[in-house]
């Protein structure tokens, strides 16, 4: 627990109470937290989230894991060696004190897309957390005919969330008969044995994924797909969304066939 010097918290920031903490492995983390009432968000969104240090907020951009009707908020993260807020996150427990900002931002919001039949959903690693949210909202399942969820991981143990999507998810009292019709769960891993493994690129390319689904190969006319995961893995999937037709969806509102969170670029040092 932080016992440094007095924070003198800014206007934009909330202070908000550790509800719960779980580890997914040594590396891999989330917790969930109290919600001011007045903060409103579209899933698939981030808030600065930090800790005070040093008389200062040191803050750096999450995804939430919780869905805009949920009554806390949720952060997946993961802890980086010698990082200044993740290795201080990490050992964080029920009761403590986190900084949250007033401000959502990010663009992986579905508004953002064109209508569409199929949404993919792309992730890597702890970019899984906006897709999270994602999925809890009736509203895209309303949208769309079917949802594709493909998390991509090293070790089988990075799969954060996995039994809550392919077995609690369907069995939500109100989500489950939506989420049992609509969603497919498509979790992959690149360096140990696993029932799907690769690179989401490759998959995509090899067709593999729409083998494996029994769905055809992406088509800009009816598919829409969101991105969220390593650099590398927004460049390599941006560049092939480009080179089948897809156009990303504007910052300034215009809709397009995709959509890419770069908020993220840099976050190993955190």
């Amino acid at each position: 627990m932080y016992s440094g010097p007095v924070l003198e918290k800014p206007a934009s920031l909330h202070s908000e109470r550790v509800i719960s903490f779980h580890n997914w492995n040594e590396r891999v983390f989330s917790f969930c937290t109290t919600r001011n009432p007045g903060l409103r968000f579209r899933n698939g969104q981030f808030l600065m989230l930090g800790l005070p240090l040093d008389g200062k907020a040191l803050t750096r951009a999450y995804s939430l894991v919780s869905a805009n009707h949920e009554e806390h908020l949720e952060f997946l993260c993961i802890k980086v060696p010698n990082g200044p807020l993740s290795s201080r996150l990490h050992h964080l427990r029920p009761g403590d004190e986190v900084l949250v900002n007033k401000k959502p931002a990010g663009s992986l919001v579905v508004d953002d897309l064109l209508p569409g039949r199929t949404l993919y959903l792309f992730a890597t690693g702890t970019g899984l957390a906006p897709f999270l949210s994602i999925v809890k909202d009736p509203e895209v399942y309303e949208r769309f005919e079917r949802v594709m969820l493909v998390h991509c991981v090293r070790h089988v143990a990075d799969l954060a969330y996995e039994h809550y999507v392919s077995k609690e998810l369907p069995s939500d009292e109100f989500l489950g008969e939506l989420v049992r019709e609509k969603l497919i769960y498509y979790p992959t891993v690149t360096r140990e044995p696993f029932r799907h493994m690769g690179r989401i690129t490759l998959l995509v390319e090899s067709g593999a994924l729409f083998s494996d689904i029994g769905a055809p190969a992406l088509d800009a006319a009816e598919d829409r797909v969101m991105l969220c995961g390593s650099e590398a893995m927004l460049a390599d999937l941006g560049a092939l969304m480009d080179q089948r037709g897809f156009r990303m969806g504007s910052q300034t509102g215009e809709p397009g066939h995709y959509v890419v969170e770069r908020a993220f670029a840099g976050i190993a040092s955190s």
